[in-house]
Parts: structure tokens; C-alpha cells; sequence
């Protein structure tokens, strides 16, 4: 193998405003290639050092459906289950019909959560939401603010369109009822403590704030960086508040041994499981039909569809190189999951760049493309 392109590459990404980065590569639970480049702060004059901490914004959503994959396997729901029957709030929606809000005709399904297909927007500042921050202030939980939504018409009948959108976070409040744990303690329990991360969660400790990389955000009209505070540095609607789609944070390492254990069958390296290879196939098999995948398509993953919350690799002509199956997803700042469970590869990418169209449309797939023709695959 020779990952000498990727090394090159990833240095360079300081001259197209990506002040740090850090990826790790593994295949068969075995770490080969890692590569840390520019600075951790916002004087940028310590360099990246490899235990940072990152906001994972979306790519919390691969853990997310992973639990909610594991409740499927374990019995205690099916992807056609009703969301009412966990969430009361969720019987009687309505839904936008061109100017007209009216009661709608479909059952939203833990399946439309898990796809995009709920018919919810991503909408978190809204008239709504705010009414339970008012009653409820920093006691406000994360079911009463997913029942909050259901509140606004949905944009589309259930099942029947792709928006990305409060659907994991739904879900999230979906598992909190089925396990009858917080959020946080069902993840904690079956998936982070089983696999020994030790840095992942939806607070920081005081350590990892100490490690936390400086975040920034793109202008586009200037085309320049503007340093974001720490204090906006994570996904909460309120303190008690645990999004499924964007709320977790963590270090290159914790997510680089969780997406190994998914690449090798859903088990790591000391023979912990997490989820079957039965399950795993099924969370990455496409989920959209042809409306749906035109909305899919809008967002540029060439090659890809949507699953059950994660892109999959269906088509090996369009994209550049990659395998049929391979599966991930991406978070807001810049954090990238690779996850290919024929060849039992996997790699994470961390940055700390929001709003950059840029890093979807080439720095992404580029990664993607030089971690394969470093293999020769």
C-alpha cells in the first residue's frame, strides 16, 4: 500500500481553509494509516496532535440508527412500526397540501424516521420549540421538544418524499421509550462503553473542552474563516436536550474503533458485537423510491442512495473509486465516516468547518478516492 497522495492531499487542505484535520484508516481492526495536519487552535500555532475533540453534528446519526438497529434486532420494534405507538404525540398529523394544512392520509413509521421519508423539516428555531423552552426552561427534555414538532404541518405525506431533517432526533426520543433509558445511557451501555470510548457523549468533560479543536465557519461572500466561540461549538436545543442527528461529540480515535467494528461485520477487534452482519446489511439497503431519490440526488453524492440514516453505494460507475455497499455519512462541520464492509475498511476524517459546500463536493470523495488507490483497489 501507498498512501503517499492521501498524506500530500490532506497537507494541503490548509491552503483551501481547513485549518486542522486528522484521519485514520483501519482494515481488519488494524489502524493503517493516519495522518494529522495543521493546527488544533484558534491561534493556530499548536498542531494537530490527534486526540482533539470534535463536534460530529450528522455523523451522530450513524450511531444513532446503529441503536436503533439494534432494538430492531433485539425484538423490541420493526421499521413499520407506527411512531405513535412510542410517541402518543405522533397519532394525529397534518400535513402541507399546496396552500392547505390538512389531517394526513399515511402513518409516519419508524422506517420514514430512519429514511428521511417522516415528512419533518430541520427547522429548530420555531414558534413551537420555543413555547417548550418558555414552560419548561432548562428542564426541558428531549421528548418534550420531539412531541413539540409534531405541531407544525409536515412537509410531505409519510413515505412518500426525502428531506433531510428532525427525523433522528425522533428516533432518538423513539429509543429513549423502547429501552427505557435516557438517550444517552442506552448508548452508553450497548455501543460506547462495549467498544471502549471513552471520549463520545453530548457534554464535554473537562478534559476533552481542554482538547476541544478551535471551530470556525465559512463566509461565503468573503470567501474567509470566522473562528466560532466554544459555546455554539454543539448541537442543544436546551441542556437536557440529546439530538440524535447532531448532538455527539467526540475524538478521531472512539469514532475510528466504532467504524471498524461496523466494517468487519459489526464486531471489533476483542469479539464484542454490536449489531449482526443480517442487520447490517439491512440498515445499508436502499430505502428510496423514485421521487425520493430525486431529492436524494439534489445533495450530490454521486453513486449513493439513502438507507435506514446512512448513504449506500449502489452505483460503482458514478463518484469515483469506492465498493457497492460501502455506507457512512457526514456531519456539518466537516466529519467524514467510510464504512465498507466487503473489504473490512473503514476510515474517519475530522475537521471543524461549517457551512464549506466545498468538503462535500471534493474533499470528501477525494479522501475517499486516494485511501482506495493507495490500497490498489
Amino acid at each position: 500500500m501507498d498512501f503517499s497522495k492521501l498524506g500530500e492531499y490532506l497537507d494541503s487542505l490548509e491552503n483551501v481553509h481547513v485549518p486542522g484535520c486528522d484521519l485514520v484508516v483501519y482494515q481488519d481492526h488494524e489502524i493503517i494509516y493516519r495522518h494529522m495536519a495543521g493546527c488544533r487552535d484558534a491561534e493556530r500555532c499548536v498542531p494537530v496532535q490527534g486526540d482533539e475533540t470534535y463536534c460530529l453534528y450528522s455523523c451522530t446519526k450513524v450511531f444513532t440508527t446503529c441503536a436503533a438497529m439494534q432494538l430492531i434486532e433485539k425484538g423490541r420494534m420493526n421499521l413499520d412500526d407506527p411512531v405513535y405507538w412510542y410517541l402518543p404525540a405522533y397519532r394525529n398529523l397534518k400535513v402541507k397540501k399546496g396552500e392547505e394544512i390538512v389531517p394526513a392520509e399515511r402513518v409516519m413509521t419508524i422506517r420514514h424516521l430512519m429514511s428521511m421519508q417522516g415528512g419533518l423539516d430541520y427547522e429548530t428555531d420555531t414558534p413551537e420549540i420555543r413555547k417548550v423552552l418558555e414552560k419548561y426552561g432548562t428542564a426541558a427534555t428531549t421528548r418534550q421538544i420531539v412531541d413539540a414538532l409534531t405541531e407544525r404541518p409536515l412537509q410531505f405525506e409519510p413515505g412518500t418524499d426525502f428531506l433531510y431533517s428532525m427525523c433522528h432526533d425522533v428516533l432518538a426520543a423513539v429509543i429513549e421509550v423502547v429501552s427505557g433509558k435516557l438517550f444517552s445511557e442506552y448508548l452508553k451501555e450497548n455501543i460506547f462503553e462495549p467498544l471502549g470510548l471513552s471520549t463520545v457523549g453530548f457534554t464535554l468533560k473537562e478534559e476533552d473542552q481542554r482538547r476541544l479543536a478551535a471551530q470556525y465557519e465559512m463566509d461565503p461572500d468573503k470567501n474567509e474563516l470566522k473562528l466560532l466561540p466554544a459555546e455554539v461549538t454543539t448541537y442543544r436545543i436546551a441542556p437536557l436536550y440529546e439530538s440524535g442527528g447532531a448532538g455527539l461529540m467526540c475524538d478521531v480515535r472512539d469514532y475510528g474503533i466504532f467504524a471498524d467494528a461496523l466494517a468487519c461485520g459489526g464486531q471489533a477487534k476483542d469479539g464484542t458485537k454490536i449489531l449482526s452482519p443480517e442487520m447490517m446489511e439491512l440498515w445499508r439497503a436502499n430505502q428510496l423510491g423514485p421521487k425520493a431519490r430525486r431529492s436524494f440526488d439534489e445533495w450530490q453524492r454521486l453513486g449513493y442512495t439513502y438507507a435506514l440514516g446512512v448513504r449506500s453505494r449502489v452505483d460503482p460507475t458514478r463518484g469515483g473509486l469506492g465498493t457497492v455497499g460501502e455506507f457512512g455519512w457526514d456531519g456539518a462541520a466537516g466529519a467524514y465516516a467510510m464504512i465498507d464492509p466487503y473489504r473490512h475498511l473503514s476510515a474517519f476524517f475530522a475537521m471543524h468547518v461549517k457551512n464549506y459546500g466545498y468538503i462535500y463536493d471534493v474533499i470528501h470523495p477525494r479522501i475517499r478516492n486516494l485511501i482506495y488507490e493507495g490500497l490498489d483497489l
